[in-house]
């Protein structure tokens, strides 16, 4: 924390700009050594948010390495509320890479990953929710994530989770006051412990009925494509992502592994798998993928059970049925170009009851309008969350759901007449789970894997 750290700041590659994030008590010190500005060096004296122009010079022989604009941001008043310089140069590999190069020969450390983020959540800028929301904002995959994403950035989720700890943290108080000075505090009534208790497991309720629209919102939709072989689940796959990324021939069985891609249905991202089909085999690799797409269904948000439109439906189709009953699902009746009737209703029913059924033909791209329609339906039914506090992060989640424990732990032991040494007990565990979201009372194992998947210059 006592040194300066530089970075790459954008992304690697040929670019209109590159920029080169530096942090640390000797930020201004390093840009004095090897930036000279075109109006000499008044730019050191003068305050914070200013763009300089001027150029990057190799200190020990004057050479210009390139032009470039320099951005001050003093202390306490930037990112990580140190000084911050970021030299703003062209593009590309090399003009990149050898001012960078002088940065640190000038007496900058290489930053790890997040390690901005990091000084700014460890300098009291930004709470753990914060630093989450940035690489949640950088991830974003459709606006709604990134509605969500800003949201917590803006300390809505943060913010709430600091009200919960404060009414605890004077209950906290409260009993052990009344423990520690019993002829001078009075104990906190029954009614007023159950209540204060109450309110705050009500807002962990609320939060917590967030948490399924919010991870979806944030990861993507879902979607499993099964069905026996050969009925065209990798020719839907392919007509969904408009490209030829599945195998497709007339050999069933062809696809043995769950193929992955990211797709925009609706504008919300949909994550599409195709899987391999489902039906009894001795082929070892075979059965090996139909385990995995076992695996897939049980994980997912949405099904579509593909059905061929000119054979009857069997019992390897009732199998795949049997798989994912239970789930949200939509019954695609494929290849209505050889068979445009297809299947009869009621076997229809029978085999989905009263899931959607939408008839397409995966090879001529007849109803692929009607099955996206019916996917971003399951998707519409999600409530907008926008400037709220939404939990998107499993982290969260799982912490709320500790402290929820805790506060019905500490309501039982109200009823039960237990004594209230021991119901602080209950309550300080509700504390240190919330203090985790947000970072108060985190180990250093949870900030290590908050900021993992940083990417290096954020």
């Amino acid at each position: 924390m006592f040194d300066t750290i530089a970075a790459v700041a954008t992304p690697p590659g040929e670019g209109g700009i590159g920029i080169i994030r530096v942090s640390g008590p000797e930020a201004l010190s390093i840009a004095r050594r090897v930036f000279r500005g075109a109006e000499g060096d008044g730019w050191v004296h003068r305050g914070g948010y200013r763009l300089v122009y001027g150029h990057v010079v190799e200190p020990r022989t004057g050479e210009v390495v390139d032009e470039v604009l320099l951005g001050i941001m003093r202390a306490p008043r930037s990112y990580t509320r140190e000084d911050v310089v970021e030299f703003n140069c062209h593009g590309g590999w090399v003009a990149v890479g050898r001012v960078l190069e002088l940065v640190l020969r000038s007496g900058a450390r290489l930053a790890e990953p997040g390690e901005f983020t990091r000084r700014a959540f460890l300098n009291g800028r930004i709470d753990l929710t914060q630093a989450e929301a940035v690489l949640d904002i950088v991830r974003s995959r459709s606006r709604e994530a990134m509605q969500v994403a800003v949201a917590q950035l803006r300390g809505f989720l943060g913010q709430k989770v600091r009200e919960m700890r404060e009414e605890l943290l004077g209950l906290q108080a409260a009993i052990e006051a009344s423990i520690d000075f019993p002829e001078e505090v009075a104990p906190p009534g029954e009614e007023e412990l159950r209540g204060r208790l109450s309110r705050v497991r009500e807002e962990i309720k609320a939060l917590l009925a967030t948490a399924e629209a919010g991870r979806l919102y944030r990861e993507g939709l879902a979607v499993v494509i099964i069905g026996k072989p050969n009925v065209g689940k990798s020719s839907l796959l392919n007509r969904l992502l408009r490209e030829d990324r599945a195998l497709v021939t007339e050999v069933p069985g062809t696809t043995r592994d769950v193929v992955e891609e990211l797709a925009r249905i609706g504008g919300f991202p949909v994550r599409l798998a195709d899987t391999a089909g489902v039906r009894e085999t001795e082929d070892v690799v075979e059965k090996l993928g139909i385990e995995r797409t076992r695996r897939k269904v049980a994980a997912a948000d949405l099904v579509l059970l593909v059905l061929d439109a000119t054979r009857e439906i069997d019992d390897a189709d009732r199998e795949a049925a049997k798989l994912s009953a239970g789930k949200r699902r939509i019954l695609v009746v494929n290849k209505i170009d050889a068979a445009p009737a297809g299947p009869a209703k009621e076997e229809l029913a029978a085999l989905g009851g009263t899931d959607p059924v939408v008839y397409v033909s995966a090879l001529e791209g007849t109803g692929m309008a009607e099955l996206e329609k019916a996917i971003g339906e399951s998707v519409m039914r999600l409530p907008r969350l926008e400037g709220t506090a939404v939990v998107s992060n499993v982290r969260h989640r799982a912490a709320l759901v500790r402290a929820q424990e805790c506060i019905e732990d500490a309501l039982e032991a109200g009823r039960s007449g237990i004594p209230l040494d021991v119901m602080g007990i209950d309550i300080y565990g509700a504390l240190e789970a919330l203090g985790e979201i947000i970072g108060v009372t985190g180990n250093e194992e949870v900030i290590e894997r908050v900021f993992a998947d940083f990417c290096v210059g954020k």
